[in-house]
């Protein structure tokens, strides 16, 4: 199996609240059940007041590098990865368990 984690940082002066975000964040809640691929998937909000904290998380499984590769293509994934450029950056970490 293949964990695949992805941590966002919103850009400065953006809110969890911005319309922008709120349609990110649901682009990607609607994620579970549309990619068959996807054999787990958890995602939200950082509740950590430390300054090195990412603001947003999404954890994800996937069977092998193909269904990742699968995921990662996917249009619906494509099109949330749209929205999500205009106000946050992330980090990606991909490894086996």
């Amino acid at each position: 199996m293949i964990r695949h984690l992805v941590l966002f940082k919103l850009n400065e002066g953006v809110e969890r609240d911005d319309p922008r975000v709120v349609e990110g964040v649901e682009a990607f809640r609607s994620l579970e059940g549309k990619i068959p691929e996807l054999r787990h998937w958890e995602l939200g909000w950082n509740i950590s007041d430390r300054p090195i904290a990412y603001d947003f998380a999404i954890n994800s499984a996937f069977e092998d590098p193909a269904a990742l590769r699968t995921y990662v293509e996917h249009p619906e994934h494509q099109a949330g990865v749209a929205l999500w450029r205009e106000f946050a950056t992330w980090v990606i970490a991909d490894y086996e368990f």
